[in-house]
């Protein structure tokens, strides 16, 4: 995977390398390089103090026992996505983190427990490909539904929008039917694949 990645990028590279020599416009693409370089830095050191403040407070949200808290609101909803994990084992609750940071837009801040989340699950999983579960979590947490999209209200915010929160109602939507339609989708080829 992470060579046809590399064999992507380079080949974009080059096209656009090859594009712009052919329409005379290598400076064009030497100040988009740079700028672009440079708006990178800035926004991963942006991006980094809103990771390390949310992904405390998930901490803090853990050890005062909110998880739990959420695992077992969440427990009818969990049990009908993934029943072959158990009712508020660690898989759950690090799923239901993920969901809650999902449902609260912090994008980032939801990767670490994704990932925490996916861990617990290939315990329960000895082979080497991914099974129902893992997959219905992916969709879930890939279409996930944003009540506070708060990682695009700061970009939005960061790039001049006066409401940067005024595209709620669009969001909601949207996550909402890109979770349905997912979850759907999962579930059919669960059942084509026999299991």
């Amino acid at each position: 995977m992470n060579k046809l990645l590399n064999y992507i990028w380079a080949g974009m590279i080059l096209f656009s390398v090859i594009c712009a020599v052919i329409t005379g416009r290598m400076e064009q693409l030497s100040g988009a390089v740079l700028s672009g370089a440079s708006d990178a830095v800035t926004l991963v050191l942006t991006m980094t103090g809103m990771m390390c403040a949310w992904t405390g407070l998930m901490k803090i949200a853990d050890e005062g026992g909110l998880t739990a808290l959420l695992s077992k609101a969440l427990n009818p909803i969990m049990r009908l996505l993934f029943p072959d994990c158990k009712p508020g084992g660690p898989a759950v609750k690090a799923m239901c983190m993920n969901i809650t940071a999902n449902l609260l837009g912090l994008g980032n801040a939801a990767t670490p427990l994704g990932i925490a989340a996916m861990k617990e699950l290939k315990k329960n999983n000895p082979t080497q490909t991914a099974d129902n579960s893992m997959a219905t979590f992916v969709v879930l947490n890939t279409a996930s539904i944003q009540l506070i999209p708060t990682f695009l209200g700061t970009m939005r915010a960061q790039y001049g929008s006066a409401a940067p929160f005024d595209i709620l109602p669009a969001v909601w939507i949207t996550s909402v039917c890109s979770v349905i339609v997912g979850l759907t989708a999962a579930k059919l080829m669960e059942g084509f694949s026999g299991g």
